[in-house]
């Protein structure tokens, strides 16, 4: 159940930044980082050295995702039309994004944790999942307007 969830997460984070372009992909961003160093509290100094390794991880986890949608957007779409080989491949080939989103988010602790306490670093992980959370939210709210 839980990769489930991890998957229409992935598929939904993908989703929303893919159609937010433009003027309203950057809006999102700065609301991003205006949230982020509110909820974490960080110094100037603490800044300074934490976005370009943020904003670095950002890139590789982007580049990822955009890995996800190019080999999983049409042929997740409609497993039932692929054969067990096929399916099996796919999956294997969504296993190594995996790892390799896992060793990025691991090499990302590492290296943020040498610039911010390990509880600033908590707060971070706490921080970006409440965006995220209110990010879904919005979005909800504006399609129910429509």
């Amino acid at each position: 159940m839980n990769k489930k969830v991890c998957f229409l997460f992935v598929f939904l984070a993908g989703f929303f930044w893919s159609q937010a372009q433009g003027p309203v992909r950057e809006r999102i961003k700065t609301l991003k980082v205006a949230f982020i160093t509110e909820r974490v509290g960080l110094t100037s100094k603490e800044a300074q050295q934490f976005w370009p390794i943020y904003n670095e991880h950002e890139e590789q986890l982007e580049a990822i995702r955009r890995k996800e949608r190019a080999e999983f957007g049409s042929r997740a779409s409609s497993p039932e039309a692929l054969s067990d080989s096929e399916a099996s491949d796919l999956l294997d080939e969504l296993l190594t994004l995996e790892t390799e989103k896992h060793g990025t988010n691991q090499n990302f602790i590492a290296r943020i944790r040498k610039v911010i306490p390990p509880r600033k670093v908590l707060l971070l992980i706490k921080a970006e999942e409440d965006f995220k959370k209110r990010l879904l939210q919005q979005f909800r709210k504006r399609r129910q307007g429509r």
